[in-house]
């Protein structure tokens, strides 16, 4: 079986089709085709203002594309009511960059928050050791009465991660998840993903501009420019290109900066 043949056969969760979006005289996504795959590390790079972040506020509906078609779950976003919206999103975590925990809320109090709207019928005993559980995967069952303000960077990386997890969400997005850490937190939060896609079995979009990251997390990835995905393909594609433009992002001391033409 060819790799394309393998890549077809599995199960798309995502499946993104001639997505397109402007603001104004700025287009910012022209053409973008991709999936993302059942128990998949989908790593996304490019430079700023190359529309990552736009593609994944367009995977949950928190903006209307232009035109194209997102199907999250066999079901096209586009064309979702707010209330298959909202149902949709419960099955899909988000970390952002800062972690966004609740700073009046403990670390026990911010992993309750989404349990309780969204696991409405889980008692008190169970919901404990649940968050318990969580907080044991991510290495912080000791932080559970904590503020965040006693947290470092990565640890609230890590609690902000947990509250991510702790709903069983099928799919992760994640925005920029080792932004501001030195580089051995960025390296256990990294590592950290990858146990989390392991026992958790998710789905998961990863933006970063962090190559050590990418290599790291990494199942597959996509490099956007132009609009359009420049490139796409296993983190050794990656590595074996000898394209400037690629070569540039990967190592941009070696090589220098190059711009994208894409036509």
């Amino acid at each position: 079986m060819t790799k394309e043949q393998k890549k077809e056969s599995r199960t798309p969760v995502i499946e993104i089709k001639n997505l397109q979006k402007s603001f104004g005289q700025l287009k910012v996504l022209s053409d973008i085709n991709l999936n993302l795959y059942e128990q998949e590390n989908l790593v996304v790079l490019g430079k700023s203002g190359t529309g990552k972040s736009v593609l994944i506020k367009c995977i949950v509906g928190l903006l209307d594309p232009d035109k194209g078609e997102i199907n999250v779950f066999g079901r096209d976003v586009t064309h979702m009511k707010r209330k298959e919206l909202n149902e949709m999103r419960l099955k899909i975590g988000f970390l952002f960059q800062s972690g966004a925990l609740y700073d009046s809320m403990s670390v026990r109090e911010n992993m309750e928050f989404p349990l309780k709207r969204i696991k409405k019928d889980m008692g008190a005993k169970e919901m404990r050791e649940k968050i318990m559980d969580v907080l044991e995967n991510v290495g912080l069952a000791d932080a559970l009465e904590k503020m965040p303000s006693e947290l470092s960077g990565g640890m609230r990386k890590r609690i902000g991660l947990a509250r991510t997890i702790v709903v069983d969400p099928s799919i992760i997005l994640y925005d920029e998840p080792t932004t501001g850490l030195d580089p051995t937190t960025s390296h256990e939060i990294s590592e950290l993903i990858l146990e989390v896609q392991k026992k958790y079995k998710t789905s998961s979009i990863i933006i970063t501009h962090d190559i050590p990251c990418a290599r790291i997390t990494g199942n597959r990835m996509v490099m956007l420019g132009g609009g359009e995905v420049y490139k796409e393909g296993s983190p050794q594609d990656f590595e074996d290109s000898d394209d400037p433009v690629i070569q540039s992002f990967l190592s941009p001391s070696k090589v220098g900066t190059v711009e994208f033409n894409i036509k």
